[in-house]
């Protein structure tokens, strides 16, 4: 067991090896890429923060209203601090995969349900333009009390994405317009640690 916050907040945990939303079904190609426009609505300098995910075991899902954001820990409660697949040449954890990120809309998409989100397995899903004309290495974004910074590590499309939301949508997010748009979603590292919850503002600085 681990701590996740001090006003422990509402929290909703699954297994996805076991669960049923995982039997919904799967949009098409041509489905996928007719709901882009929508995805590619989402507004470039303020945005929200829709929903937070911590994955404190492999396939093990807790959806959080609120949590803190530092340095040391990422997504508290999360893995990463424990060690992830990039790692530092002293073998801590790679900061640049710190906190992974995807679009609201692109999730919303896929999923079908936002009870599924959390499938993807991403820390954060904001309502906010990923592409890399918008988000480009370096630019510091404030949710919250924090401050993170989008990183150059790509955040590719795998085998479990392709299970849990289908073959079209894997192919989608592996495209050269899924690339360009970041479907799949973007890394970021914290610079000033805080506490985030549902709902706050997402603001380029």
């Amino acid at each position: 067991m681990f701590a996740i916050m001090h006003n422990t907040p509402r929290l909703r945990s699954i297994r996805t090896s076991n669960t049923p939303m995982q039997q919904a079904p799967h949009l098409t190609e041509t489905e996928i890429i007719a709901g882009l426009d929508e995805v590619k609505r989402s507004p470039q300098d303020h945005g929200s923060l829709n929903a937070i995910v911590i994955r404190p075991a492999s396939d093990h899902r807790i959806s959080l209203e609120q949590c803190r954001l530092s340095p040391e820990g990422g997504t508290e409660g999360d893995a990463w601090a424990r060690g992830c697949w990039l790692k530092l040449p002293d073998g801590r954890p790679h900061p640049e995969v710190q906190i992974c990120i995807m679009n609201s809309r692109m999730i919303d998409l896929v999923a079908g349900d936002k009870n599924r989100w959390e499938l993807a397995g991403d820390n954060l899903f904001i309502d906010l333009d990923l592409s890399r004309e918008n988000l480009q290495a370096g630019q510091l974004l404030s949710i919250g009390e924090c401050v993170i910074e989008i990183t150059e590590q790509s955040h590719n499309g795998c085998s479990k994405f392709s299970q849990r939301f289908g073959p079209s949508a894997l192919k989608v997010v592996n495209s050269p317009i899924g690339k360009e748009l970041r479907l799949r979603g973007i890394y970021a590292k914290v610079i000033t640690a805080g506490d985030v919850r549902v709902g706050d503002e997402i603001t380029k600085l």
